[in-house]
């Protein structure tokens, strides 16, 4: 059985598209009690709040006659923001030389948070530039990775 959020970036994604966007990130999430149905979009010349008007209102209907989620939801549509999270491996491809800060799950050198340069990018690990010094990371090892302005 294909993941709800599977599902609902094969029923986003030409909707997104035929608005002129990319589709970048499909949420379902549980927080404050209640569950959140976020579809993330990006557009080059940036995402305005008439892009997420029109794309919500075209999938709302077909999110309701298609009917993945159980569960009662609140459905958002946003842009993916400044410092949007980096997950597949085209996301890392596409901001290699920019600034990003990893988190990682455990402490290492006593610290879970590194912010530096996106330099290297693998199946199993990335590598970022903090002062001139290149600090690699697993993959594994790591709970986020999210661009970072200034």
């Amino acid at each position: 059985m294909k993941k709800i959020t599977e599902i609902v970036a094969a029923l986003a994604e030409p909707i997104v598209k035929k608005h002129g966007c990319e589709l970048w990130d499909v949420e379902y999430a549980k927080e404050a009690g209640g569950w959140y149905l976020r579809i993330y979009i990006d557009r080059e010349d940036g995402v305005s709040l008439d892009h997420c008007e029109a794309i919500s209102r075209e999938l709302d209907p077909i999110l309701d006659e298609r009917d993945p989620i159980p569960d009662s939801y609140t459905f958002e549509v946003s842009s993916a923001g400044a410092e949007r999270a980096l997950k597949r491996p085209s996301d890392f491809q596409r901001f290699m030389g920019h600034l990003v800060e990893v988190k990682l799950y455990q402490a290492r050198d006593g610290r879970k948070e590194y912010i530096g340069t996106l330099t290297g990018s693998g199946d199993d690990a990335l590598e970022i530039t903090i002062a001139g010094t290149a600090r690699q990371f697993k993959k594994s090892d790591v709970a986020n990775v999210r661009l970072r302005i200034g």
